[in-house]
């Protein structure tokens, strides 16, 4: 692996980390639920981007980064469904908090998706190989 790719997952996972910490700093402090939605799925949106670098894949597009996923990884089988199924659940709840008047959010829902954001990078982690520690790239 070149160290500019290395870079890129590099940073990448370090943005998943900073979403996960962030979603967690909102639902500890009684912040905003749609908040936490948002930082859950960005957690997962950065480290499937690490994924697809690592394969010199991209798309501009969060419905391209899902469907890619799906087909490069869940179909063949690399990650379960159920992670699939995490991925475009938040993806549906962070639209729906963002775009739609009214919309209400579980503090029950808010705790599933950001526990299944936490587990979803530490398997994508695993599957990369690339530990990251937050310690090491804090920017300030």
């Amino acid at each position: 692996m070149t160290k500019n790719l290395e870079a890129i997952l590099e940073y990448r996972l370090q943005q998943a980390e900073d979403s996960i910490k962030e979603g967690e700093i909102l639902l500890d402090s009684g912040g905003s639920f749609r908040s936490t939605i948002n930082r859950s799925y960005y957690a997962m949106f950065y480290s499937v981007l690490a994924l697809i670098c690592k394969k010199g894949m991209g798309t501009s597009k969060h419905t391209g980064v899902l469907s890619i996923f799906d087909r490069e990884y869940v179909k063949q089988k690399i990650f379960p469904k159920k992670m699939s199924k995490l991925f475009h659940q938040a993806f549906y709840l962070r639209q729906q908090c963002d775009y739609e008047e009214f919309s209400i959010i579980t503090k029950e829902e808010t705790i599933e998706i950001l526990e299944g954001a936490k587990d979803f990078l530490e398997k994508i982690k695993h599957h990369l190989a690339l530990p990251i520690k937050a310690e090491e790239n804090k920017d300030g």
